[in-house]
């Protein structure tokens, strides 16, 4: 059978994922064609080089020659790039050998122990294809800008000998302000960066400065000692940790070697004004055992991840095809590592998001809410981790709305909402209240229990009441597509209440109260009053008194299905798909009638209420497309034109997981076909 799909060109490739900090990417075709970069687009660089029976090929970074009548050492020739979930498969040429480099960030969502690990397995694979002995060497390193915000911070470094089987290189800065710097386009500034690699004759190790690449290429030798000017800041003749692995003399078996590269926070959040740690740490584990113990697991882990990778690939192709199988690769370690995994005091897990580009707030409400379809489909704990600081925050005298707040704080400092300075005309009543009732919801049928709503049933209460009073004609305020200003009488939003209010009688039946049958009952009225007061004829309305040309996205609507409530009739969603496919442009349909822009978490929610294979791949191809050509080199961006394909802001924000609804619309489908068959 032939195709014409094309290779997926990602608009940057993912390598070191584990948090909002430790975060680092390729924005380049080719990992030689540029500097590795932190997901802000600042430099994190990194080095790799193969030396070939004597002959220095690179495959990673660039070394920087300062000599002028010195040239960048040739590249090996990059064959191949494959991104699969938690893996990044990068192949090289040349010289006779086949060099193959992975990127393995174990986020295994049914381990968060494994998941929380600082860890990112850097591993060689070399083999001959020539049938020719090789005697092949790698070299790598890592620069101090992994641990600054600013390259004019100074830093020092030592070394360390774990358990006589590790040699570990750490770097950080002299002041260690732990948990000081808040913000949005920030780097992490305290904590230390590691390099750990086995410690044996045939791997060496110097911390040194970058010109000490140039002397390496140039006599093939690292220097026999450390460089002892230190400290000083990374601008300063750049300070690097480098090692040099012999690979011994190959042949056509393929020889292999890793290396991890690590990150020791010190500690991750601030809670209410006190430090919390890292998940991993909450049993009392150090760094330098959490360090060994992901050194001794490497080839469980490694198989771990390979059986992961095969199954999401294959399930994600089933749901959506080949395009869907590839936006789902890429976006599922950007979609865990826009978050950090602690634990309160009570040892209750807390899974903190950052808005990345778009205001560094933490535990936002409406940045949760998009993302849950990926951690429903494999650890719905974590969504509880998402919540818990909101019921705290909204428990406390701090927080006087009767709606459910944005957000915690500014990460990574969950003190309280800072958005919009808590003044009442910058708020999101109706949108945070629907958000946190359907989420709840959904923990509810994907846990196939109601206890955690019982513990907040309070709140939940409070806030099905004010979706009851307020949310079937919302006043002029925000949403959480609040780029794009305030809107009265928003027909999504709209959806968005009558659906929290039919969550809030899904749980109260879960949790056998009867009080759950006015709410239903009144959700039921509400909908069919919002089918006359939305209809424009042959779709529905941006909002319920502008003209019938108006349109938006009622992406809100796919919990309708998605939890069985049955409010609304499913040609709403038929003729909405139909029209969203008129206004289909290059890259995707707009979010609404008022520009050509898009989101695309909401694009791919309104794709899953396709009826048929073939609408769902046509509305989400053009979002592979924007991925594959967009000039936004950066980890996905969720709002970008659907014309020229630019993005308008945001980048790597855990909204990606909201791509993963095709999995549990699928998952449902098949149940609703497997309950008919049962019936019948």
């Amino acid at each position: 059978m032939t195709t014409n799909f094309r290779p997926f060109r990602p608009p940057s490739v993912p390598l070191v994922t584990v948090d909002p900090y430790f975060s680092v990417w390729s924005a380049a075709d080719q990992l030689y064609d540029d500097h590795t970069r932190h997901w802000t687009n600042k430099i994190h660089g990194m080095v790799g080089l193969a030396i070939i029976d004597g002959k220095t090929r690179r495959f990673m970074g660039r070394v920087g020659m300062q000599d002028s009548t010195h040239q960048e050492p040739e590249t090996l020739d990059q064959t191949d790039l494959t991104v699969e979930p938690v893996t990044t498969r990068y192949t090289f040429q040349g010289e006779g050998i086949e060099l193959q480099v992975r990127f393995t960030t174990p986020l295994l969502l049914d381990d968060l122990d494994v998941l929380s690990r600082p860890v990112t397995y850097v591993t060689y694979e070399v083999r001959s294809m020539d049938g020719a002995s090789h005697q092949v060497k790698i070299y790598f390193d890592v620069t101090g800008e992994w641990c600054v915000d600013t390259p004019d911070q100074q830093v020092t470094w030592e070394h360390h000998v774990m358990d006589g089987q590790w040699n570990a290189m750490s770097m950080g800065t002299v002041e260690q302000p732990v948990l000081k710097l808040a913000g949005d386009d920030t780097r992490i500034d305290w904590g230390y960066v590691y390099l750990a690699v086995p410690r044996t004759p045939h791997i060496q190790t110097v911390i040194h400065s970058a010109s000490t690449r140039e002397s390496y290429v140039l006599s093939g030798q690292l220097p026999a000692e450390d460089d002892t000017q230190k400290p000083r800041a990374v601008s300063d003749n750049m300070p690097i940790m480098a090692a040099e692995i012999d690979m011994g003399v190959i042949q056509e078996e393929p020889v292999t070697q890793y290396l991890m590269l690590a990150y020791d926070d010190v500690h991750a959040i601030e809670y209410f004004h006190k430090p919390l740690d890292a998940y991993w740490k909450r049993n009392g584990l150090t760094f330098r055992d959490m360090l060994l113990m992901s050194a001794q697991q490497y080839e469980e882990i490694q198989r771990r991840c390979d059986r992961f990778n095969r199954e999401l690939l294959t399930e994600s192709q089933a749901a959506g095809g080949e395009k869907y199988r590839d936006i789902l690769a890429l976006t599922y370690r950007q979609a865990i590592a826009a978050h950090k995994l602690v634990t309160d005091e009570a040892g209750s897990v807390l899974f903190f998001s950052k808005e990345n580009f778009s205001n560094g707030c933490i535990a936002t409400v409406d940045v949760s809410y998009p993302s849950i379809p990926l951690f429903l489909r494999y650890n719905p704990e974590l969504i509880k981790g998402m919540m818990r600081p909101i019921y705290r925050y909204a428990m406390s005298r701090d927080w006087t709305f009767d709606f459910a707040p944005h957000d915690a704080g500014t990460y990574p400092k969950a003190n309280g909402q800072v958005y919009g300075e808590n003044k009442l005309e910058y708020q999101m009543p109706i949108e945070e209240c629907g958000n946190m009732l359907l989420m709840a919801a959904a923990v509810s049928k994907y846990e196939g229990n109601a206890e955690f709503a019982r513990e907040h049933w309070g709140l939940l209460t409070k806030w099905a009441g004010y979706l009851l009073q307020n949310g079937l004609d919302p006043e002029n305020q925000l949403c959480t597509d609040d780029f794009a200003g305030h809107l009265a009488h928003n027909a999504n939003l709209s959806i968005k209440a009558i659906l929290g209010i039919a969550a809030y009688a899904y749980m109260c039946d879960k949790l056998n109260l009867q009080e759950g049958a006015v709410y239903l009952e009144a959700a039921q009225k509400m909908a069919n009053e919002w089918v006359a007061m939305a209809d424009a004829g042959d779709h529905y309305k941006l909002t319920f008194d502008s003209p019938n040309d108006s349109w938006s996205m009622k992406y809100n609507l796919v919990w309708d299905r998605l939890l069985g409530l049955h409010l609304f009739p499913e040609e709403v969603a038929v003729q909405e798909l139909a029209y969203y496919q008129q206004q289909q442009n290059r890259y995707g349909y707009p979010l609404d009638s008022r520009d050509t822009y898009t989101k695309s978490d909401w694009l791919v929610w309104c794709a899953s209420m396709s009826t048929t294979p073939e609408l769902f791949q046509s509305l989400i191809s053009p979002l592979w497309d924007f991925m594959n050509e967009t000039s936004a080199r950066v980890p996905v961006t969720d709002w970008y034109d659907t014309i020229s394909g630019r993005q308008m802001n945001f980048q790597n924000r855990s909204v990606v997981g909201g791509f993963f609804i095709q999995l549990l619309m699928k998952e449902f489908m098949n149940e609703s076909t497997a309950n008919s068959s049962e019936d019948r």
